[in-house]
């Protein structure tokens, strides 16, 4: 019998993932809680084609233990997974996962209450430590505002926020999850905090990431990250972001200075104090891809600022 982590580690994309979070928040009931298990595999018979544990449905109604039955390749529960998947490819993608190893679950998500209520996905509480929920990117920050809020220094332990994946992009929503269970050994007792990851690899290769010094962060320090990264973008037009990232990062200093120079008679009085206050050309290149990679994960409101 698969439980509920069972089925969460089977899934292949973040489409998945998410249609496996919203089924069990519509049917709190365990699927297939006294059915039969799928038979053996031959060249003709098998269980189901994604879970290879229950029997494959019937294709028009007959009964699946005809020997003439024609079968569809998935389960019950597998295909309902499949069907919703097909819509939230576009959510996924815009989403992001967090795997939180802590001294205590989030009383506001467990209760769904306050910014849990509005702005999650989906959500699964694993046991008395571990918990699991989905969110829109662009909702981390404010996510960890209220987490901050509500729980202070009383929160300790690990918290991953972790990327979607893609059916085609040789790594499974499973092995993200596997992986994020292996990293909480590095959950420390005295604190609380984040590790960082962007891209599905650095979750299964995250030792070049930790020399850079671009993943683990005191919450504190990651929400610091989190509130630079809203005011580069609404200071600096996306044009202008990009032509800073390409300027910092030439290899003729001398090059550099002649178009810093042009580059600062160009931008807002605002965005040279920030420059120039952040001492931005002084930061290594990790320090910068750090910034950037933040940019997707901070929501700015164009129509509320001046």
């Amino acid at each position: 019998m698969l439980n509920r982590f069972d089925w969460l580690r089977r899934s292949r994309s973040g489409a998945e993932l998410l249609a496996t979070l919203q089924y069990f928040e519509s049917n709190p009931k365990l699927p297939f809680l006294n059915g039969e298990l799928g038979p053996a595999h031959t060249a003709f018979r098998g269980a189901c084609q994604r879970c290879w544990v229950y029997p494959r449905m019937p294709l028009n109604g007959e009964e699946p233990n005809s020997v003439n039955t024609s079968l569809r390749p998935y389960c019950k529960f597998c295909q309902a997974i499949l069907n919703q998947a097909k819509h939230l490819g576009n959510t996924s993608r815009r989403s992001t996962l967090v795997w939180g190893i802590t001294n205590q679950i989030p009383r506001q998500l467990r209760n769904r209450e306050g910014f849990y209520a509005q702005n999650l996905l989906g959500v699964y509480i694993h046991d008395k430590y571990r918990w699991l929920m989905m969110l829109s990117k662009w909702s981390v920050k404010d996510w960890i505002q209220d987490l901050v809020l509500h729980h202070g220094h009383e929160m300790r332990g690990l918290i991953q926020i972790l990327p979607t994946t893609g059916p085609d992009f040789g790594i499974d929503m499973g092995d993200i999850l596997a992986r994020a269970e292996h990293h909480e050994v590095h959950a420390a007792s005295d604190q609380l905090s984040v590790r960082f990851y962007v891209t599905p690899y650095q979750v299964l290769t995250s030792h070049s990431r930790e020399r850079q010094g671009n993943l683990t962060f005191e919450i504190a320090e990651f929400l610091r990250l989190l509130e630079m990264a809203a005011v580069f973008r609404v200071i600096l037009r996306p044009e202008e972001q990009e032509i800073l990232r390409e300027l910092l990062t030439l290899d003729d200093s001398q090059e550099e200075l002649f178009y810093w120079g042009r580059l600062l008679g160009e931008l807002s009085p605002e965005a040279r104090d920030m420059l120039s206050n952040w001492r931005i050309r002084t930061w290594p290149e990790t320090r910068l891809d750090l910034l950037y990679e933040l940019r997707d994960y901070v929501y700015v409101d164009f129509s509320k600022t001046p």
